[in-house]
């Protein structure tokens, strides 16, 4: 299904609710995590006490403070849709690190790169998201051969050598957002699946180990956030009408417009 998209809106009502999230939508926010160090401070207040030591642990401020945005972030727009407060949610983790709140059937994935993140929450189907930053990489079919199933590697080499490094990154973020869709992050193989990745290609999931009816069992969308970024979002079902909205904070820690 073709993704499509809703225009950014603001609103003035601090009482105001999430936008209606149904069981086949897909929403994706896309949050600015460089904000002043006074509303960094006011969102601070929303996070839990491990996520307090995990922002703390960052060696370099610019990401301690980039890490509680996209937190509080994540907070406030599931409290949203729950009409919880955001500061009262408790986050569960599975034995990956993906986390998840308990008896609770809405899902979400986040993602960040650079200045940027992006949230995705869908009720009761498996969701994830990547982001990546389009740069330079040493030695992309290294890189490929080491990560990539064998028709992923083909369909890489088969490019011309401009194009190889996009469609690299094509390809990385359609699967990192398929594996953290799973939720086993890091230990599910990246040879066990494959995607298309060439620039005019449509983002397909093409098999899981073999299996083209496994993969049609997913719903795969990729898109370009900025000009020097790609992304991408798998959830769980064949279909899905993806609606993409713009965070925008307010001065209360607990309100924020799209």
């Amino acid at each position: 299904m073709t993704p499509t998209s809703d225009s950014s809106r603001s609103h003035d009502d601090p009482h105001r609710t999430a936008p209606p999230l149904t069981r086949g939508t897909v929403h994706l926010w896309r949050v600015a995590l460089d904000q002043p160090q006074s509303r960094v401070d006011t969102l601070r207040t929303l996070l839990s006490d491990d996520e307090l030591a995990r922002a703390d642990a960052f060696r370099f401020p610019r990401h301690r403070r980039r890490f509680i945005v996209a937190r509080a972030a994540l907070r406030r727009t599931a409290g949203a849709y729950l009409e919880a407060a955001p500061a009262r949610l408790r986050f569960d983790y599975n034995p990956h690190g993906k986390p998840f709140l308990a008896d609770v059937p809405l899902q979400f994935n986040v993602s960040h790169a650079g200045e940027l993140a992006l949230l995705a929450f869908a009720w009761e189907r498996a969701v994830g998201v990547d982001i990546e930053m389009i740069r330079p990489l040493r030695d992309v079919e290294a890189l490929a051969r080491a990560n990539f199933a064998a028709d992923e590697v083909d369909a890489l080499l088969a490019l011309p050598r401009a194009e190889r490094q996009r469609a690299f990154f094509n390809a990385w973020t359609r699967k990192e957002a398929f594996v953290k869709a799973v939720g086993d992050g890091l230990t599910y193989p990246l040879d066990r699946f494959a995607v298309s990745l060439t620039p005019d290609a449509p983002a397909r999931l093409l098999h899981i180990d073999g299996d083209a009816d496994a993969a049609r069992r997913w719903y795969l969308a990729a898109f370009a956030p900025t000009s020097t970024s790609v992304a991408a979002l798998v959830c769980a079902g064949p279909s899905a009408r993806l609606a993409h909205y713009i965070h925008h904070f307010s001065q209360h820690p607990d309100q924020f417009s799209v």
